[in-house]
């Protein structure tokens, strides 16, 4: 790959032949590149021979001869120099654009041909029409051939320059009539078995109104979306797409989500729920936090995700691509046999057409990009061809419970309260007062409880947030102190003692607590509870039935709480009390029992297990680094997505498998049929593309998943 860090410009290749390659290149911080310029100059390039450039997938396809490195420098050295500045108010024009969809000229040429081959007589005519609509495909086919060895390019040139040679126009023309429409229509499918990847593709950025303060007066300014910054207060309102992944701060609205989670019922929206980039405020009108921006928003993150499935490729498909090389001998073999006993050149036409190449090389890579399309058109982004591979073989699922299992979202179970000047309500009250000033977890829990029962703001001091132990403010001149025992007893010197017997009465079924503090004393304690999902048994059910032979759970928790849970959903085996180094050890141990293993995760700590495991799965909420670990991220905050990744992988292998099958039987049985004189030149031609045609539209159908 190459990387020029002043324009911040990636290049890399995604595909290549010995004559063919396809590049992919990245521009950032604001730069473009115009594919019209960019075309015209990579023609000028020495050793290419052709040029495609599609802009909505910043590809570029070339037919080149020489080293691959070499022109990559080459193309490399003219992109640096076609880098201008994003003029964002500015259309491409109609001749920039038109390049991105596959061109039909070959195709109206060789029907043009074919056409005068029926209506005119004259042979000299004929031979001239029939010329130059071959012309291309006899060059191509013997260039191949001098640079590659034997290809499927060969054959077909061959075919169609005996039918020349026999001064037979009408095969020759229909032959190169149906390779030229096949070929068409592959491009034409590889291009929107990509459909998901162009949307993704789309721009993002924009204007955004964002909150400013002077002298206590409250103002709005627009800016570019790329200048916002951590800590911005956007409004967004009605209509509008947010810009900025972040928590609403003020307001309640409802935000479509369909370009993130493939959800059309539009989502509501209030103060502490977390928004991302790229959806739509359908009603309403809310005040965001941001806290990601640019490069850093989940929908730039999942842009990335995407383009990492055009690199990878399966096990399958490199089968599929070294099977169709290796067949291209027999099949000359056969033709050969068949004119040596019979002498007829048609008959080896034929045996020429029927060639296994094109099905075999183009149905796999179609179908796996397909599945990876539905799967995000379901809020499920996968990695890759790869990653579906090994989704779809993984045996054994290993679920982190937080978060996974469970709603990672805690509820009050109760409040307790050791003082006698403080109800239980008014220590939740307390706290709601405290801790509705952040976004974490716990204290969503505690706000929430409070709105419940008629919450009053208590006015405090300015409030302190010490990372991983809790937070502490003052009122009315006595300090409050809530968070973690550890926190409160050994940092603050509040005495837990005078409490002990009624507090291990309390925490004896293991639930979370959370200990208040006041005025130097042990206020309280509020016990919260992490609930499990609606659909967890559902969707462990499912992998099940989709031959999951082995489901396990890790868990900190204690061995009672993790057992009550186990017994619940029907988990084979459990790890409980676990330290978060632990889990990516119990990872290796178990896939050191030579079984295939998936890993769904969500925080910070699962990156090693995800990272290790055959197949990492991230759950919708979790850390960025655990996302980025996996090899299939879910964008809806649902444990059922787990199955239906699980499900769809599944229906797309079987359909690679059937079009495998189709592809060799059926060609097969037309290479008998033409040696054998069963089927004339033009017939093998018709079913030969038809088969590939019919497979790879089957293939490119969205695969389903029915709940």
């Amino acid at each position: 790959m190459y990387k020029n860090n002043e324009h911040a410009l990636l290049l890399s290749i995604i595909h290549s032949t010995k004559s063919r390659a396809r590049f992919k290149y990245v521009t950032l911080n604001g730069f473009k590149v115009n594919p019209l310029q960019l075309r015209v100059e990579l023609d000028k390039i020495e050793g290419i021979y052709s040029v495609r450039v599609n802009s909505i997938l910043n590809n570029i396809i070339v037919e080149y001869s020489g080293d691959l490195l070499e022109i990559q420098n080459r193309i490399y050295k003219v992109l640096s120099k076609q880098i201008t500045i994003s003029n964002k108010h500015n259309e491409e024009s109609y001749i920039a654009l038109r390049d991105e969809i596959p061109s039909s000229a070959e195709v109206v040429r060789a029907g043009t041909a074919l056409i005068s081959s029926s209506i005119v007589n004259n042979k000299p005519t004929q031979m001239g029409f029939s010329l130059i609509a071959c012309f291309p495909l006899l060059f191509s086919g013997i260039r191949e051939t001098m640079e590659s060895g034997l290809t499927s390019r060969t054959l077909e040139a061959m075919a169609v320059a005996i039918s020349l040679y026999l001064q037979d126009f009408k095969t020759a023309n229909s032959t190169n009539f149906m390779l030229a429409l096949g070929e068409y229509i592959e491009e034409l499918t590889m291009y929107k078995s990509d459909d998901l990847i162009k949307e993704l593709s789309k721009p993002t950025g924009g204007l955004a109104w964002v909150e400013t303060r002077h002298d206590d007066e409250v103002s709005l300014i627009q800016v570019d979306s790329n200048e916002l910054k951590v800590g911005d207060i956007v409004v967004i309102g009605a209509g509008d797409t947010i810009l900025v992944d972040g928590h609403i701060l003020e307001g309640e609205a409802l935000v479509n989500q369909i370009s993130m989670t493939g959800e059309a019922t539009p989502c509501q929206k209030n103060r502490g729920d977390r928004v991302l980039s790229g959806t739509i405020v359908q009603e309403g009108k809310i005040k965001v936090w941001a806290e990601g921006v640019g490069e850093d928003t989940a929908m730039s993150k999942i842009k990335t995700y995407i383009e990492e499935t055009l690199v990878q490729k399966s096990k399958r498909e490199l089968e599929a691509s070294k099977m169709a090389d290796s067949l291209v001998p027999i099949t000359l073999g056969l033709a050969t046999l068949s004119y040596v006993f019979t002498k007829d050149l048609m008959r080896l036409a034929s045996v020429l057409q029927a060639d296994y190449s094109c099905a075999l090389k183009l149905t796999t890579p179609v179908t796996f990009k397909a599945a990876i399309s539905s799967a995000g058109k379901e809020g499920i982004i996968i990695k890759g061809a790869k990653s579906l591979e090994a989704l779809q073989m993984s045996e054994v699922f290993i679920f982190d419970k937080t978060g996974t299992l469970t709603n990672g979202d805690l509820e009050v179970l109760s409040v307790h309260s050791f003082s006698q000047e403080f109800s239980s309500d008014e220590i939740l009250n307390l706290a709601a007062s405290i801790e509705e000033h952040y976004f974490h977890p716990v204290a969503q829990a505690i706000v929430k409880a409070a709105k419940a029962k008629d919450f009053t703001h208590i006015h405090h001091d300015e409030v302190t947030f010490i990372v991983a132990h809790g937070v502490k403010s003052e009122i009315g001149g006595k300090e409050v102190i809530i968070g973690s025992r550890h926190f409160l007893e050994d940092d603050e010197k509040i005495p837990f003692a005078p409490h002990s017997i009624r507090m291990n009465e309390i925490l004896k079924d293991g639930d979370t607590p959370l200990f208040i503090g006041y005025d130097g004393e042990l206020l309280g304690v509020i016990l919260l509870k992490d609930v499990l999902r609606d659909n967890a048994k559902v969707a462990l059910d499912r992998l099940r039935a989709s031959g999951v032979k082995e489901i396990i759970m890790l868990t900190g928790d204690t061995k009672q709480k993790a057992q009550e849970v186990a017994d619940i959903l029907g988990i084979n085996r459990f790890y409980a009390e676990l330290l978060p180094t632990q889990k990516a050890e119990i990872l290796e141990d178990i896939m050191k029992e030579g079984k295939k293993v998936a890993f769904v995760g969500d925080g910070i700590n699962d990156a090693p297990a995800l990272i290790k495991a055959d197949t990492g799965i991230g759950m919708c909420k979790g850390a960025d680094i655990a996302k980025a670990s996996a090899d299939v991220v879910l964008l809806r905050d649902d444990v059922e997505s787990v199955a239906d990744a699980r499900e769809l992988a599944i229906m797309c292998l079987n359909k690679v498998k059937r079009s495998f099958k189709i592809t060799v039987g059926v060609n097969s049985l037309i290479l008998g049929l033409a040696s054998l004189g069963k089927l004339t030149a033009i017939q093998t031609a018709f079913a030969h593309n038809g088969t590939t045609i019919a497979l790879l539209l089957n293939a490119l159908q969205r695969i389903k998943v029915k709940r």
